[in-house]
């Protein structure tokens, strides 16, 4: 009975269908205090109860009294403290476990004063109308509570007491991202203060009135892993990238974007309950997911259509069904992966099964569904397996491939399981071989609701001709459309990035040919010239820095990346071949390190100009043998580049598919050769160029484009395609039809003139160019003149800031080089004034209440990506040794150098004091070495000497932490470093550690990156 509580709560739906706007906007200048008290105004008629609670004292006594009255139970004093310390305030405990707590471990056990022991819930999820809301604001927490600081939080949402929603604003006019810098700066300095009950957020609202977005405690950016910066143990930090954050919508995809009609639509109790206990999902790897609107929009028409469909009866019929358009990169195995977990407790629903039509999207899924929750899924990997699933009662949640489906409905007809109540969702319906295997299935089962998932469906306009239409078109397979989000929603949303296009002329054609007049066969023999596969492999590799930004650097996982990845989609196998023997061959010429992979498989119909992406299965066993024999030629390249044992026989061949898709995702493979492959269902987001050599249209050149565009970091700005080929009519058809006939504006990125001269947008805006923001430069703040005062450093950091972002899009473009119009010199000396004000700003005073780096955006991933190397620096060296040290104008290029790098600031004492000793006599090369292995062993020595710390297992930590790129400051690795703890006390062991972290920071910042750190333990 408890289930159908969840049931009625969800009729009410969590997205609202369509939102109009509050038509009365008062026009007067609203401060800050005066938004948070309209806020406030508007929850508590909302039903929310106004607490006037701001230490913590008071907020642990309501939370007693919130959670007594939810589970109808009243604690003794000494019940609730072992509850208290035990369950929910255990100073072992972090965010990740409490957010556990809340996502899955919702319900504690408290051990009673007479010996028994009762189930306390903190949340009830069976009927969320049970959970209490409340509000307080101006919460205080400081150095009595232990934070690094004292701080002031603004809005705080209680359900039940504890804080699960925390709302940080901002005045209109002011950037949204400075309350979510703000919010950063709580999570490192005072959130875990206290009994840490702060912790336990869940969901993050950031607003400044006019715009409001809200992301979970851990943002959705696990592919970007910071390195991290918290001191204590139990307040691990979590990656937090603010192009993770999410504007609310409504069920059309309009965005929610007042704060006023954000409170009345996600903070209606019914949207923000359901959003916590139904709509989040906490992973397997401690990442909490707070789903987006359409993702829940298209899960809750997904389970109405079933609810409406199984009350008339309609079950086994188009009208029991629907599919869901939404675009590729927004997300779609999560809203399937949720769709399928609440279709599966419905009482009446025997079993969800998940279909996939390929075996490595079956692996990529299964990956992606153990990831939102171990043991969810079961996948299977053969035919019997999938016939034992489908006999067991247990397995409510099933994951085939379309291949096995078919095959079991061919060999077992009159199963007992086709008369079973089942929900069966398609992943990426639109591939063309759906419709052969459809017929099957729908004959066999009687009682099924069918669904599809697609980023690019297939209507009459891009359906493959002579073919049988009607099971082609995604609306005629699977019924209606239940919801849609395009690709130009995504892009508006931010959730993926537009497209940059170049188009690059290779083949001369006379005037008075027409394609028309030319066999596509004879065109293809002109495009497989071996004349042309060398020009182009050539401007691939002379342009390849560039595109894929190598000269760019940011963090991933920990470790430190230079640039990004590439795959490269050629027309057959055959060429496939001729460009991986030319890139070979270059390559050797010019002696380059660089990793360039092949993989392809037999196609059926591989001549057909209609199928444009054919199916790509394992099949090594049908290519011809001169295929099969490059293949394995090809697979022992990269055996010997990764010490791996791969071939094209099956089992092995399956291996090295998901071997190659791992570090192509890991960044380890420079550029990828595919005919088909890779170009559906694979999502890497280090990857941001697809260089074309073949055809494509429709929805198989969206799903193709759609590899480079997943958002990464504020270096990555858009997806990066250069076609060899005149694609561009197919692209304004593909965009026209996938987004609208006025999508190319937003879809595609706007010209170089637009971003170096500027350009008024469709709302008649005017965007300030590069020329236009140097020549501002200039005139405010020349370099001979002092930049004096707040207001004016704040000035310079804005403007430099919008000059980093735009130098970023046009260092893509051929003709950035020719036309800079900021000398290289100069350009360091801002970046060194730029650093200077970070530094500035970055440092906290033990008096300052208020850091005034909330105010201000620095883009430091943006400095970071153009910072020069030691090696540079070397190279320097080098050259005023040969000098006879004579020439100071090198010396001074050295510490412009120096100055404008963040990453080598830090080790500019270290570097000085070297050029100081260096003289005629010296070997650069090796004195820099020795010089730095010496001053490194007598750094870390002192703090061993100084800090009492155990000399074999630091040096063993910090050989760690320069392997990883990152210190580890979370865990007990420090404890066991320190010497014990004296039995008497006293000594103040956090403050003590806190001491050594900052120490190892330091010393790490000072020799992290410089390539020698390999004595360390030795």
């Amino acid at each position: 009975m408890s289930f159908f509580n969840i049931v009625a709560a969800s009729n009410e739906s969590t997205v609202v269908a369509e939102y109009t706007p509050e038509s009365a906007r008062s026009d007067a200048y609203q401060s800050e205090a005066e938004l948070e008290r309209e806020f406030i105004r508007i929850l508590a008629a909302q039903g929310y109860e106004y607490l006037d609670i701001h230490t913590e004292t008071d907020l642990v006594a309501n939370l007693r009294k919130q959670i007594e009255q939810l589970n109808q139970y009243v604690f003794t004093d000494s019940e609730w403290e072992q509850f208290f310390s035990d369950c929910i305030a255990n100073n072992n405990e972090g965010i990740v476990e409490k957010t556990r707590k809340i996502q899955t471990d919702h319900v504690q056990v408290l051990h009673r004063d007479n010996g028994m022991t009762k189930n306390i819930s903190l949340i009830d999820k069976k009927n969320i109308h049970n959970n209490r809301l409340q509000v307080i604001n101006q919460y205080e927490v400081g150095a009595a509570d232990g934070a690094n600081h004292d701080n002031r939080y603004d809005v705080t949402i209680l359900v039940n007491g504890l804080p699960l929603i925390h709302v940080e604003l901002k005045r209109r006019g002011v950037a949204i991202r400075e309350a979510f810098n703000q919010i950063k700066r709580y999570q490192r300095d005072s959130f875990w203060a206290g009994c840490g009950l702060f912790e336990y957020v869940q969901i993050f609202i950031i607003s400044n009135g006019t715009h409001t977005k809200y992301y979970s405690n851990t943002t959705r950016s696990s592919h970007v892993k910071e390195i991290n910066e918290a001191g204590r143990r139990k307040s691990k930090k979590t990656s937090n990238s603010f192009e993770f954050t999410s504007f609310w919508a409504d069920g059309n995809n309009k965005v929610i974007a007042d704060l006023i009609d954000f409170t009345r639509t996600f903070l209606a109790k019914h949207t923000i309950l359901n959003v916590l206990v139904r709509y989040c999902v906490f992973t397997s790897e401690d990442m909490l997911m707070v789903m987006r609107p359409y993702q829940i929009a298209a899960t809750e028409r997904i389970l109405s259509r079933i609810e409406v469909s199984t009350n008339y009866k309609k079950m086994g019929s188009i009208d029991a069904g629907g599919y869901i358009w939404h675009t590729t990169g927004s997300g779609k195995t999560l809203t399937s992966f949720k769709t399928a977990q609440l279709a599966s407790q419905l009482p009446y629903i025997d079993k969800v099964l998940f279909v996939v039509d390929r075996k490595d999207l079956d692996y990529q899924t299964m990956k992606e569904y153990d990831r939102f929750e171990k043991g969810a899924a079961n996948s299977n990997k053969s035919t019997a397996v999938l016939q034992r699933q489908l006999e067991d009662t247990k397995a409510r949640i099933i994951i085939t491939t379309i291949q096995k489906l078919d095959n079991f409905i061919s060999k077992n007809r009159g199963h007992a399981v086709y008369g079973k109540h089942c929900v069966i969702i398609f992943d990426e319906c639109h591939r063309s071989q759906f419709g052969d295997m459809h017929a099957k299935i729908v004959k066999a089962f009687k009682n099924y609701h069918l669904f599809g998932f697609t980023g690019t469906p297939i209507f009459a306009k891009n359906a493959a001709k002579g073919k049988h239409l009607e099971l082609l078109t995604t609306p005629q397979t699977f019924g209606d459309q239940l919801h849609t989000y395009t690709i130009v929603d995504a892009i508006n949303d931010g959730n993926v990035l537009p497209f940059r296009i170049d188009y690059v002329d290779t083949v001369k054609k006379k005037d008075d040919i027409k394609d028309k007049d030319v066999r596509a066969i004879d065109i293809e023999k002109a495009m497989g010239a071996p004349e042309r596969v060398q020009e182009i492999v050539k401007y691939i590799l002379d342009h390849f820095d560039q595109k894929t930004k190598r000269s760019s650097y940011y963090t991933l996982k920990g470790q430190r990346m230079a640039g990004f990845n590439s795959i490269f989609a050629v027309s057959s196998i055959p060429v496939a071949m001729k460009y991986y023997t030319e890139f070979k061959k270059q390559l050797a010429q010019q002696n380059r390190q660089f990793t360039v992979a092949t993989i392809f498989s037999y196609v059926a119909n591989a001549d057909d100009p209609d199928d444009v992406l054919g199916e790509e299965g394992f099949d090594t066993d049908a290519l011809d043998q001169t295929s099969r024999d490059f293949l394995d030629s090809a697979i022992r390249d990269y055996n010997a580049a990764f010490n791996t044992n791969f071939d094209t026989s099956a089992d092995k061949f399956q291996n090295y598919y998901k071997d190659l898709s791992m570090r192509v995702k890991n960044r380890e493979v420079d550029l990828l050769i595919v005919v088909n492959m890779f170009l559906t269902g694979f999502d890497a987001t280090t990857l941001n160029t697809l260089w074309v050599d073949k055809s494509l249209k429709m929805h198989g050149l969206i799903q193709a484009y759609s590899r480079t565009n997943r958002i990464l970091n504020s270096v990555k700005t858009y997806g990066n395609i250069v076609c060899f080929r005149d694609l561009q009519q197919a692209t304004d058809d593909a965009i026209a039809l996938f987004g609208d006939k006025n999508a190319n504006g937003i879809v595609l990125l706007r010209s170089f003139a637009d971003y170096y001269s500027g350009y008024e947008d469709d709302n008649g805006r005017h965007h300030p160019g590069y020329v236009d923001l140097i020549a501002k430069l200039g005139s405010e703040f020349p370099l001979d003149a002092e930049i004096v005062g707040e207001h004016a450093e704040k000035d310079f950091i804005r403007l430099f800031g919008s000059i980093l972002s735009l130098r970023n899009i046009l260092s893509s473009f051929d003709q950035f080089e020719e036309v800079q119009t900021l000398a290289a010199r100069d350009l360091q000396d801002y970046q060194s004034r730029y650093i200077d004000l970070y530094d500035k700003y970055r440092r906290k005073d033990s008096g300052e209440k208020e850091n005034i780096n909330d105010d201000i955006v620095f883009e430091i991933e943006l400095i970071k990506q153009v910072e020069v190397n030691i090696d540079y620096i070397l190279m320097l060296v080098e050259k005023y040794h040969d000098g006879n040290c004579e020439d100071k104008e090198i010396l001074s290029a050295i510490r412009k150098a120096v100055d404008a790098s963040i990453q080598l600031r830090s080790k500019k004492e270290l570097i000085e004091q070297f050029i100081s000793q260096v003289n005629v006599e010296s070997s650069v090369q090796g004195d820099w070495r020795r010089y730095v292995s010496e001053q490194e062993e007598s750094d870390l020595a002192e703090i061993i000497a100084t800090e009492k710390l155990k000399p074999e297992e630091t040096r063993k930590f910090m050989e760690n932490a320069f392997r990883d790129g990152a210190i580890k400051t979370t865990g007990t690795d420090i404890d066991k470093l320190m010497p014990p703890v004296s039995r008497f006390g006293g000594g103040n062991r956090s403050k003590k550690k806190q001491g050594i972290i900052e120490k190892f920071k330091a010393f790490f910042e000072k020799y992290f990156g410089l390539g020698i750190a390999d004595f360390i333990g030795s």
